[in-house]
């Protein structure tokens, strides 16, 4: 499971991958740049660095293929964001079941 709302993780470390909440796409991708006690820097794949609280975000799963999985059980963090993704990305491909 991903970190959300389950206090600090442990296993968020700089060049983690993880989803950060965005108010635009509800969750963005990005990389952790820098922790600062509690804080940690990313840079999203848009190009923006935001500062998140650790609590705040969810490890990615990188080892997704580009079209999804078809059984969301097979991913590593079954979280919010990662199903959401996973959802997008497998409807943008008309892979829906």
């Amino acid at each position: 499971m991903g970190s959300y709302g389950q206090g600090l993780p442990t296993n968020i470390a700089i060049g983690s991958r993880v989803w950060v909440e965005d108010s635009t796409v509800a969750w963005i991708d990005g990389e952790v740049l820098n922790i600062k006690n509690e804080e940690a820097e990313i840079e999203t794949s848009n190009g923006k660095t935001v500062v998140a609280n650790l609590s705040r975000l969810c490890l990615m799963d990188v080892d997704v293929p580009e079209d999804g999985v078809d059984d969301m059980t097979t991913l590593s963090y079954l979280d919010e964001p990662g199903v959401l993704h996973n959802l997008a990305t497998r409807f943008q491909l008309n892979k829906i079941y």
